[in-house]
C-alpha cells in the first residue's frame, strides 16, 4: 500500500488521463514508478561504485583468468 500527495495540477492531469482511457489512476502511478525504478537503482549503484571503486583488471588479466 502506498499513499502519494500530488500537486492539484498533476492530480487533475492524472484524473483526466484515467477517465479518457478507462484505466485507474493507480495503474498510471504504478506504470510511472516501474518505468523509472530501474534507472534510479542504476544511478544509486553507480554512485556507490564511485564512492567505493572496485579493483579493475587489464584485458590481459581477464584473458588469462578465462584461459583465452
Amino acid at each position: 500500500m502506498l499513499a502519494l500527495r500530488l500537486d492539484p495540477e498533476i492530480e487533475e492531469r492524472l484524473t483526466r488521463l484515467a477517465q479518457k482511457t478507462g484505466r485507474t489512476k493507480s495503474y498510471y502511478a504504478r506504470e510511472a514508478i516501474l518505468e523509472h525504478l530501474d534507472d534510479l537503482e542504476d544511478a544509486y549503484l553507480a554512485l556507490r561504485r564511485l564512492e567505493q571503486p572496485a579493483r579493475t583488471y587489464s584485458a590481459k588479466e581477464v584473458k588469462r583468468a578465462l584461459g583465452l
